[in-house]
């Protein structure tokens, strides 16, 4: 027997006997009323899973584990940096602040289906708002702190709140960010209108109250009556998360609770291979799906410990926070984009930081958010010593369609590969004709219908949109948007995004295959490519390339150096011939690299400014480089 045969025989009996196998995953987790039934699919292609099971989330995430003797275990340990405060809450005092907490939301009249809007950092509170929420059967909704108020606006007319949790500000190195005139702002620009706003106010910046709209959480809440979980149907909706549409009218990701409840606690020992009572990090942030699965939900329906961190990889204070965070809680496992980690590596390409801490604990790195590039990954195995898996997830799937399942039987480790799909997972590569093509072909990502529990059922309010979007193009599958190939193993390799192909004199060729070669020169922290326009070819590859701190040999060697790497090793078709060099990217704040808006940029096109961008400056910066190699006219 081979490493990943016991795996290869499960998933193949998630896909060939459905039902069985997914009832036998609901034994995992706590249930009012049993499913006796996995799927149903008389509604195809929205597929509802264990239509006739109820449950509560809340109660799985918290009381459960209370329940059963283990009250006094560490649930969740808020570590801020920013602010100097470290903070453990056991699984009975959670379950207690959790419980007060929807004790003053339901005294605020929101109850069971009604929505609630959360704008938040990344605060233990955070966490708190979701799970009251689940605690009472209403849908929460978690917009990132400081977004802003025109994208929070069209997010409050799309679910129509009842109540929206806030905190005062959220804290950056060197700066505060005020939240309040961000929210004021989008309440007054939306039609609909918000009756009550809980606040938090944050010592380092208080807001302004309105009077007979604004709740101080402070005064409020604590002493309220502890609010016991409502039972709601599996299918019932635990949350709506947006993602950014293609018409400016943001997507309502919908997500129920018996569904995601099975898929993530499956997860967490199978894939992550994290035991109950391990302690786990997820270095994301609550507004990101990330956040949810596996900051709040996944590792507290395991009965893990979670780390809920506030800082940054490098600059909290140093290059070595990560390290210090894994040291001091004893994390057994990391997850995090790989663009933290290319932030380190830039910082500290000798790895220095990482021998001052004691690491023992740690058995893996899990990388998500974005391509798991290979140098990046070669070099944090080579500084941890341990396995980095790189995995592929979206926020419209709730949890991962491909990785390498470390908990039942770990695989080889392909750099620039995602492994193989996860139970009810049956991913094909597609052309543009809707055929399947060869093994280590790149063509288009889709899963076979009905993908398994855990992925959105629908979007919300809109399942006419949610059938466009993502049905319609290939029947019969779920479109993901992405672009890549399975080799003859079954390794998933996750190239780029469908728009990221670009057409060389009709060659189609992926800009993360390039990337790839450009992070292999010694110099380069990180880069990116993009297609710009000619007259000639259609399209041919622009790089960016960021240089790894001390790097001081001229720029014009090391952008030639990269060109022949790309003729070596992907050759004279990529046609790529020109690069430059960046101090930064930009990127969203969950570390994606705005490829499209680069593009735009380099084509001296018109662009909307993203709203999910970390910081707009860099724009202008991409706009100033490019002009010298001519662009960005």
């Amino acid at each position: 027997m081979t490493a990943g045969d016991i795996y290869r025989a499960l998933h193949r009996r998630s896909l060939e006997d459905r039902e069985g196998f997914w009832l036998e995953q609901t034994w995992a987790i706590d249930w009012a009323r049993r499913p006796t039934r996995a799927l149903d699919d008389s509604r195809a292609p929205f597929y509802r899973w264990f239509p006739d099971g109820e449950l509560n989330t809340c109660h799985n995430a918290l009381d459960r584990h209370v329940d059963s003797g283990r009250g006094a275990q560490a649930a969740l340990i808020y570590d801020s940096p920013v602010t100097g405060q470290k903070i453990t809450y056991s699984y009975a005092e959670l379950r207690d602040r959790v419980a007060e907490l929807a004790g003053a939301i339901a005294a605020l009249d929101v109850g069971k289906g009604d929505r609630v809007l959360i704008y938040m950092p990344m605060i233990a509170e955070a966490a708190m708002a979701m799970l009251a929420c689940a605690r009472l059967g209403a849908v929460h909704s978690v917009v990132f702190g400081g977004f802003a108020a025109k994208e929070l606006a069209s997010r409050i007319d799309d679910c129509q709140p009842k109540l929206i949790m806030a905190a005062s500000c959220g804290i950056e190195p060197g700066r505060i960010v005020a939240y309040k005139p961000m929210l004021d702002s989008a309440v007054e620009q939306a039609k609909h209108k918000v009756a009550k706003v809980l606040m938090l106010q944050r010592p380092q910046g208080e807001a302004a109250m309105i009077d007979g709209r604004d709740v101080d959480w402070a005064s409020f809440v604590p002493g309220k009556p502890k609010a016991a979980c409502v039972t709601v149907k599996s299918t019932d909706p635990l949350y709506i998360l947006y993602t950014s549409g293609t018409t400016g009218q943001p997507k309502g990701v919908v997500r129920d609770n018996g569904g995601y409840c099975v898929a993530l606690k499956w997860s967490m020992p199978n894939l992550y291979g994290v035991k109950t009572g391990e302690v786990w990090w997820c270095a994301s942030d609550v507004g990101w799906v990330v956040g949810h699965s596996y900051i709040v939900y996944g590792p507290l329906i395991h009965g893990a410990t979670t780390i809920l961190y506030e800082g940054k990889p490098v600059g909290t204070p140093d290059a070595g926070a990560f390290w210090r965070v894994i040291a001091e809680h004893g994390a057994v496992a990391l997850f995090t984009a790989p663009t933290a980690f290319r932030a380190i590596k830039k910082e500290d390409p000798e790895g220095k930081f990482v021998r001052q801490y004691d690491l023992s604990k740690f058995r893996t790195l899990f990388l998500a958010g974005e391509r798991g590039d290979p140098p990046t990954i070669d070099w944090a195995q080579k500084l941890l010593g341990v396995p980095v898996v790189d995995h592929w997830w979206q926020t419209e799937t709730g949890w991962p369609i491909c990785g390498n399942f470390q908990g039942i039987d770990p695989m080889p480790v392909k750099l620039g590969s995602t492994a193989i799909p996860a139970p009810g997972w049956q991913i094909e590569v597609l052309d543009e004709k809707g055929e399947r093509v060869k093994a280590n072909e790149i063509g288009a990502l889709v899963a076979k219908l009905p993908m398994p529990p855990g992925a959105l059922p629908t979007l919300w309010n809109a399942d006419e949109r949610y059938r466009q979007a993502y049905l319609a193009e290939y029947p019969g599958y779920y479109k993901t948007g992405d672009a890549g190939f399975i080799d003859e193993d079954g390794y998933v390799s996750v190239m780029t995004r469908v728009d990221d192909v670009i057409n060389v004199a009709g060659h189609r060729l992926s800009t993360g295959q390039m990337e790839e070669v450009l992070g292999a020169h010694p110099d380069v922290a990180e880069c990116a490519v993009i297609g710009v326009a000619d007259e000639l070819k259609g399209q041919l590859p622009l790089g960016f390339l960021v240089l790894k701190s001390g790097v001081n040999r001229p720029y014009p060697e090391i952008v030639s150096e990269v060109v022949a790497m790309v003729r070596d090793r992907i050759g004279p078709v990529a046609a790529f011939k020109s690069a430059v060099v960046v101090a930064r990217l930009p990127k969203t704040r969950s570390g994606k690299i705005l490829r499209g808006t680069m593009q735009k940029i380099a084509d001296s096109q018109t662009y909307n400014v993203p709203a999910t961008i970390d910081d707009p400056a860099i724009l202008g910066e991409i706009g100033e480089a490019l002009k010298p190699a001519g662009y960005a006219r």
